[in-house]
């Protein structure tokens, strides 16, 4: 005679007679156990079972049982409200859930009172882990308290070399950015960079040492003239393109450190009558969804590879999360369109 449910729903007893299976093997497949090996045909059954009767684990239980919650914390401090970082969020939860595992995610706006808050919050409900994010790749000061759980930094670094982080590796970004445009058969490639080296700024300092090797493996070297140093906005790109365009001899290429940048470059070459690419081929970096795909021609540019990172970043507290101080480095994928292609050649 079938076992009697409780009012409370379903048990793992139901969901195992339901599957043919154990108990044991139920709870192994439900909690992703180390170690444990069923076939695919056994762990659908179990799937199926668990749809089927709509059975919900005991997420109090667990957490008194293991220690920790079915939860990783994600802390930004503005990657949520961020008009194309929201895709870090997207990966994160995604690999999470994979795993059976909710993200609880704060944005903090950057206001450590509220930032001290949330995390305090987010280590009471026992949080497998934590990750903490940046907007943008810069270096970080990390809150002390990271070091009682498993934590990554994401889209940045930790200032002080504890904590693993994920970053995107804007020095290979802007090597294949400029090799691209050298590719092309452009010979004389400006870049317009979005801060000055001074300020330190990982995506502005490994994008121009990218753009000087490949200049420099080109054999071309990096002429002091075709480089410009903006502040990463519309405006910038402007003023800074219109210099170089006419200069006595303008470059035929522009590498854009950022395409709001490019956007700028773009809106200079339509003030001097110059056709984009026939004229003037340019490359942007960051591949904003709501810009780079929109200009006229669509602008060829790196894309930050921010899904990625995010659920690089959750793999990583499923491993433990070792604070190693290590700095993983992910490929910023080319995306082309149609702002790049051969020089035009003089008459």
């Amino acid at each position: 005679m079938a076992r009697p449910r409780s009012h409370s729903g379903p048990t793992m007893h139901d969901v195992a007679a339901e599957a043919g299976v154990s108990q044991a093997t139920v709870s192994l497949v439900l909690n992703s156990a180390s170690g444990s090996r069923f076939s695919d045909d056994t762990r659908k059954r179990v799937q199926d079972a668990v749809q089927k009767l709509g059975y919900r684990t005991n997420a109090h239980a667990k957490t008194l049982r293991d220690g920790v919650s079915g939860i990783i914390g994600f802390l930004g401090d503005a990657v949520a409200t961020a008009p194309f970082a929201g895709k870090i969020i997207e990966g994160a939860q995604e690999r999470a859930w994979e795993d059976g595992l909710l993200l609880l995610t704060m944005n903090t706006g950057g206001n450590k009172a509220l930032e001290a808050a949330s995390l305090d919050s987010m280590l009471s409900y026992k949080v497998a882990g934590v990750v903490y994010a940046g907007m943008y790749h810069r270096r970080l000061d990390v809150p002390e308290a990271l070091m009682d759980v498993p934590s990554v930094v994401l889209n940045s670094q930790d200032r002080r070399g504890r904590l693993h982080s994920v970053a995107p590796d804007e020095e290979l970004g802007g090597l294949t950015a400029t090799r691209h445009l050298l590719d092309a058969g452009h010979t004389r490639v400006a870049m317009i960079n979005i801060e000055t080296l001074e300020s330190e700024l990982p995506a502005a300092v490994g994008r121009f040492r990218g753009y000087t090797q490949a200049m420099n493996e080109a054999g071309h070297g990096v002429q002091p003239e075709l480089v410009r140093f903006g502040r990463g906005n519309e405006e910038d790109g402007f003023t800074h393109a219109i210099e170089l365009l006419t200069a006595a001899e303008p470059p035929t290429a522009i590498f854009c450190a950022n395409d709001r940048t490019a956007w700028g470059a773009y809106q200079a070459a339509q003030e001097l009558h110059l056709s984009i690419p026939r004229d003037l081929s340019i490359i942007g970096f960051d591949n904003q969804e709501t810009l780079a795909p929109h200009l006229r021609p669509g602008l060829t540019t790196l894309e930050l590879p921010f899904v990625e990172m995010g659920r690089r970043a959750v793999d990583l507290i499923l491993q433990g999360a070792e604070p190693d101080g290590q700095v993983e480095f992910i490929t910023c994928p080319l995306i082309e369109r149609n702002s790049v292609t051969h020089p035009k050649e003089k008459p």
